[in-house]
């Protein structure tokens, strides 16, 4: 009942408000016209008239109608600069409040149910600074009065926090607009447009956004680096700590834009990716094709051969690979580069100084400007009983104990069913492993369609595999991994187990605990990418929300020219294009959403689909199996996102994020000339069904009669 009464009177303000046309009179133009009038009463009623134009404030903004920024200017007008700031900033205060709680009693309740979950985080950060966060939204103009009334009602911060500090982080705002009503006041003419008095006042106006961000700025500072002491000079610009593809980019850039650059490598140079990850894996990826196409070679018209596989030497292919792109990422390349690289462990001391262990027994200690954590991530270990001691590997130490092995190992469980364990599990298999897959999911790639995931599965199946769904790891013993399915325990003996359920961020080991950088899963981070300390930024897995090598560099721009150059322009990370590959044969990549995320976030989209096995070049190829599938808005070539799977659908992918990023529908892609024969026409191809759906039949039976008419 409370809360009809409330929303009745609500509506009552509203409705008197669009009915007697009130706003007619909040208008720069209505101040003019009845400012003598209302000065002329206010000199024999000024009780009255100060009384009078409080409530109606206090309605206003309490009802949150248009016209509160044109009452200030009013309060100037009529008041002048000291009384006038007095009124309108305990009105405005009180107005706020009430909007405030109207938005707690009759919302929250029903905010809280549906989005719960969602609101806890939010709440969580208002109870450690939610006096912080609303004085920061109160200095900034920009942001609508009504807005932040409303949305700070349906969050947990106590009410008199809101009273306070709505009073002092609007009063610099308030003195500014009343400063200005009393010079609008003075105008009897557009002439009066020019007085340097008014002018400043609008300038101040402008000022305002740039001078609150400052005070804001100085006052979160002050906050975070109490406590430290600033160093006076500095030994670097910037500091870099981890030398995979995030430090890397982090450190070219840096030395490029002729910035003193420290990066520090406690392991090797070129990260995970080029150690552990995409570059040996594809290279394991590329001998066990060939073995497939050994064995599979009748269906190109050649007599087919079981491979010989000795193993040492496909590892030493391997390695070998790694250490021709070696040189592109070595500490002589960089330091060529103007790049200070320091083999050793870095710990963070404070905001501006960086330990460094170096690998030669010796440590020193540097200063700088700022710092970029660009730690990288670990395999993750999940707690199994008995999987410590049992010698299991990881795809980080996997390679070191391939390099030892004159043949493929015999029997090998792989734990994950994501792009990792997928990927070695049809590389080993095809290599003559025998090779069991085990997921504790529904489907293996758990983020992809159902259909792309049944595809993944039907390939590794094909290869070898056998994939275990629905199983969970639960004990490790005797060379036999015990997985709970349906009730009961499933026994898969192996020679070789293999962990590869996922990465987690290094946050440990380096100063982030006794520094006090927030961590969860990673490092976290601002939509700049920087940290709670002003000066230091995070990019690459540690920070996420990408495990991507190409997510990595591109991070390390923002991070990087935030740090160097954060005092004149900070830059947003973008992530509104990230493509994806995962390196099974065939294929299967994607950029932007699809089906599974579309549903779960509830946006519309149409589906267009086209087969491979309608290409010219997949057939020539033998290579038909997969399709691209692409997902638009309704109605519209506005592409949302794409998957492809099949032969190098890698590279077909690169068509759809460019597309994507510079905001190019089907249409573009149909209009454009693609080779033949190339498997990049099945683009242009879907593209085509996409248009064949949507063709004008009523203009075509015009058509049509045409052509008829035209036959004679």
């Amino acid at each position: 009942m409370k809360k009809l009464f409330i929303l009745a009177a609500l509506a009552a303000l509203v409705a008197a408000y669009f009915h007697f046309d009130l706003g007619q009179y909040l208008t720069i133009e209505g101040i003019k016209g009845v400012v003598d009038d209302v000065q002329g009463f206010y000199a024999e009623h000024q009780i009255a008239v100060l009384a009078g134009f409080f409530v109606i404030y206090v309605a206003v903004t309490a009802a949150s109608l248009p016209g509160a920024a044109i009452m200030t200017l009013a309060a100037g007008a009529l008041f002048g600069l000291v009384l006038g700031t007095v009124i309108v900033s305990f009105a405005s205060t009180i107005g706020a409040t009430l909007a405030f709680l109207s938005s707690r009693f009759v919302l929250r309740d029903t905010i809280e149910g549906r989005f719960g979950d969602r609101l806890k985080t939010i709440n969580d950060g208002l109870e450690r600074d939610g006096a912080f966060y609303l004085f920061t939204l109160r200095m900034i103009p920009a942001i609508p009065f009504f807005v932040i009334n409303l949305v700070m009602g349906l969050t947990r911060i106590k009410t008199w926090t809101f009273v306070w500090v709505s009073q002092i982080g609007m009063l610099l705002g308030t003195i500014v607009y009343v400063n200005a009503g009393t010079q609008l006041a003075q105008i009897e003419s557009t002439s009066g447009l020019l007085s340097p008095a008014l002018i400043g006042s609008f300038v101040l106006l402008a000022i305002v956004p740039w001078i609150a961000k400052g005070i804001v700025g100085f006052i979160q500072a002050r906050k975070v680096y109490k406590g430290y002491t600033k160093p006076k000079s500095y030994d670097r610009n910037m500091i870099v700590i981890g030398a995979g593809a995030a430090g890397l980019v982090s450190a070219i850039i840096g030395s490029t834009v002729k910035a003193k650059v420290t990066l520090v490598e406690s392991h090797k140079m070129g990260g995970d990716c080029l150690n552990f990850g995409c570059v040996p894996s594809k290279a394991l990826i590329k001998a066990s094709k060939v073995a497939a196409q050994m064995r599979h070679a009748d269906k190109y018209g050649i007599e087919p051969h079981e491979p010989t596989v000795p193993f040492k030497k496909t590892i030493a292919r391997v390695m070998a690979a790694i250490k021709k792109i070696e040189p592109m990422d070595s500490p002589e390349r960089f330091e060529n580069m103007g790049v200070d690289v320091q083999l050793g462990y870095a710990t963070i001391i404070d905001p501006w100084t960086v330990e460094i262990a170096r690998s030669d027994g010796t440590t020193i200690r540097q200063t700088t400007r700022s710092i970029i954590i660009a730690a990288g991530a670990a395999p993750f270990v999940p707690p199994i009983e008995g999987l410590e001691g049992s010698g299991y590997l990881t795809s980080d130490t996997m390679w070191d104990a391939f390099a030892t092995m004159e043949q493929p190992p015999s029997r090998v469980v792989i734990l994950g069913g994501g792009p990792i364990g997928c990927e070695i599990s049809q590389a080993l298999s095809r290599l003559g492993s025998k090779v069991t897959q085990i997921e504790r999911g529904d489907q293996i790639m758990g983020r992809e369609d159902p259909e792309v995931a049944a595809l993944a599965k039907a390939t590794l199946e094909d290869a070898g595999v056998t994939v275990l769904t629905g199983h969970n790891a639960v004990r490790v013993e005797g060379g036999v991994v015990y997985a709970e399915h349906d009730g009961g325990v499933a026994e898969v003996p192996c020679d070789t187990l293999i962990v590869a359920v996922g990465r987690a961020a290094r946050l440990t080991g380096y100063g982030l605990e006794e520094l006090g950088v927030d961590t969860s899963k990673t490092v976290n981070t601002d939509e700049f990418l920087g940290t709670k300390f002003p000066n230091i930024y995070a990019c690459g897995d540690v920070a996420g929300p990408f495990q991507f090598t190409h997510v990595a560099s591109h991070q390390a721009w923002y991070a990087s020219v935030n740090a160097l150059f954060g005092m004149f322009k900070r830059f947003k990370a973008d992530y509104s294009v990230i493509p994806a590959v995962t390196f099974l044969d065939p294929e299967i990549a994607r950029v932007g959403m699809n089906e599974v995320e579309a549903k779960s976030q509830g946006i519309e989209y149409e589906v267009t689909k086209y087969e491979l096995d309608e290409s010219d070049r997949a057939i020539a190829e033998n290579e038909t199996k997969g399709f691209v599938k692409v997902l638009t808005k309704p109605g519209k070539d506005t592409i949302l996102g794409a998957t492809i799977v099949g032969y190098h659908a890698g590279e077909m992918l690169a068509e759809y994020t460019l597309a994507m990023k510079h905001k190019l529908g089907l249409d573009a892609i149909i209009g454009t000339i693609h080779p033949y024969p190339t498997m990049s026409e099945a683009n242009k191809f879907a593209a085509g069904e996409w248009k064949k759906v949507r063709k004008p039949e009523k203009l075509l039976a015009l058509v049509e009669k045409f052509h008829d008419w035209r036959r004679g």
